[in-house]
């Protein structure tokens, strides 16, 4: 029983194709910062910083469905892959907004300068 050889050319070009527009898009609203994104606060950070996290995350959620071969996989085992990263990512960025919305309220209500 021969087993068919199967190009994934088209394939890897599909998942190129989505990773530049991705790309794209954040390298333009990084460059641009429209001034509606960058001046409203959603949860105390600007809506602009949400859109580059969720697309980042996108990303590589895209990243690990293709490229680690996740979607040819049965369901508990891609769960068990992608939940405690996704836990993990939730929790680094919860922790990384606290903490430096901390350190900016120390600097910003004291009386030392900003030295950075």
């Amino acid at each position: 029983m021969a087993h068919e050889h199967v190009s994934n050319t088209k394939r890897i070009w599909y998942v190129f194709a989505i990773l530049s527009v991705i790309t794209i898009v954040e390298v333009f609203l990084g460059i641009v910062k429209p001034p509606f994104l960058h001046n409203t606060d959603f949860l105390h950070l600007h809506l602009l910083n949400w859109i580059f996290i969720i697309l980042t995350v996108v990303k590589a959620y895209y990243i690990m469905w293709a490229f680690m071969h996740l979607e040819g996989e049965k369901s508990s085992f891609r769960w068990s892959v992608v939940a405690p990263l996704v836990f993990l990512i939730i929790y680094l960025v919860f922790i990384l907004l606290v903490e430096g919305n901390y350190i900016f309220g120390v600097y910003h209500n004291s009386q030392f300068k900003w030295v950075f």
